[in-house]
């Protein structure tokens, strides 16, 4: 087996929030922007409190995670719109590897810790196959995956980012609220990594995963290399026990944050988009 062949076998498994983006969510700007803007009608609160009351046997983490009846009867659109304020990257045409508009701009792209970007520079430099794996919303995490392209990109690196994420059903271009397939969280994740590897044939004992939170430990826990992102107090007892790696990333300050937009040509004044750099989407 060529050198190639064999790097070609390896991935590195990305959690997002918190892991390669400083929390809050994605998400959870996501639906403040949305609510900011009146978007969210007050009965979707009650049918958010009702299903959390239906999924409450099941557990918290089912209750935050597989509970989206507040974007019920929301234009699945709205998640390709760049709010502003929210740090959100959106480009619809970008995302769906179509044609960009010559005018099409990029206002912000998402403050990544500085290391995470290191980090996915080294994989991607390594040959190594690049998969977001994260319970946030699909398009969002695509948009992630695109500013991530971006910022590789601006590094002298070509790579295509793949997305594992939750997908909600859609109805007319609007979400209904319920999820397609399962929610991308906990022991879901493991079940991901594992077909992902099957699908695309690499070899989790060579691969790599980070994640922040206890709910990541079955993901960490399905790889070779397994490390911790700012971990959890729960997450931090787990890897310590299982004496796997942690890594501390601190945001940019606002100083360095300015040095590394003049260091990036893609981020002077508002980001060219660049079309035709497809995010990858896994099932």
């Amino acid at each position: 087996m060529s050198a190639n062949e064999s790097q070609a076998r390896i991935a590195a498994f990305f959690d997002l929030d918190g892991t390669l983006l400083p929390l809050p969510s994605l998400e959870r700007r996501f639906v403040a922007a949305l609510r900011d803007q009146r978007l969210i009608p007050l009965r979707n609160y009650f049918r958010w409190l009702a299903q959390s009351i239906r999924l409450t046997p099941q557990g918290l983490l089912h209750m935050t995670h597989a509970n989206k009846m507040y974007l019920r009867n929301i234009s699945a659109s709205h998640s390709t719109l760049l709010l502003r304020g929210t740090g959100i990257l959106a480009c619809v045409p970008v995302i769906h590897n179509a044609p960009a508009p010559a005018n099409a701009k990029i206002d912000r792209l998402p403050a990544f810790f500085p290391e995470a970007i290191r980090r996915a520079t080294w994989h991607a430099s390594q040959g190594h196959a690049i998969v977001l794996v994260t319970g946030t919303l699909e398009p969002l995490a695509k948009q992630a995956a695109l500013a991530l392209t971006i910022r590789l990109l601006a590094r002298g690196i070509t790579t295509s980012i793949r997305v594992c994420a939750t997908c909600l059903e859609e109805t007319h271009d609007r979400w209904t609220g319920r999820i397609t397939g399962e929610a991308i969280f906990g022991q879901a994740k493991a079940r991901a990594v594992q077909r992902i590897a099957a699908e695309n044939g690499f070899d989790l004992a060579r691969c790599y995963a980070y994640g922040d939170t206890a709910s990541d430990r079955w993901m960490l826990g399905a790889v070779g290399s397994p490390a911790a992102v700012n971990p959890s107090r729960e997450l931090d007892r787990i890897v310590r026990l299982r004496a796997w790696p942690i890594f501390l990333w601190k945001e940019n300050r606002p100083r360095q944050a300015d040095a590394a937009a003049k260091a990036e040509p893609f981020c002077r004044g508002g980001c060219e988009v660049i079309p035709n750099i497809k995010s990858e989407t896994l099932g």
